[in-house]
């Protein structure tokens, strides 16, 4: 089911203690899409991975595509592309951070945006 207020306003992160959140600057040609993402040592019988789709927001005037997974465990994540499953990215969730990070040709991929207080991935 389509959600057609995805995206408009303020994401809420539940973060502290030992739980993190993980902004993941994106292409805007992958808006819609879905990136799932997986500790590094999940194993199939580990249960179900966590998946978010891929969305422009407007901030200070432009439009940031971004994946954000608002409250996961420390620790260091494999990213991919749903269906395809193929690893495109690692990053690293600090508890009680907002981390940073940006997929393969995301624009300004080099920087968090100045305005905020994002943690730095790998």
């Amino acid at each position: 089911m389509e959600n057609p207020y995805a995206g408009q306003g303020p994401v809420l992160l539940d973060i502290g203690g030992d739980i993190g959140a993980l902004v993941v600057a994106m292409p805007a040609e992958l808006e819609g899409k879905e990136v799932e993402i997986r500790p590094v040592d999940h194993r199939p019988d580990d249960g179900p991975l966590r998946h978010v789709a891929v969305l422009g927001r407007t901030f200070t005037g432009r439009t940031l595509h971004s994946a954000v997974f608002p409250d996961l465990p420390a620790g260091r994540y494999a990213l991919s592309l749903r269906p395809d499953g193929e690893e495109r990215l690692r990053a690293s969730v600090t508890g009680g951070q907002v981390c940073y990070s940006a997929w393969p040709g995301a624009v300004d991929s080099t920087d968090p945006p100045a305005h905020s207080s994002f943690g730095r991935t790998e």
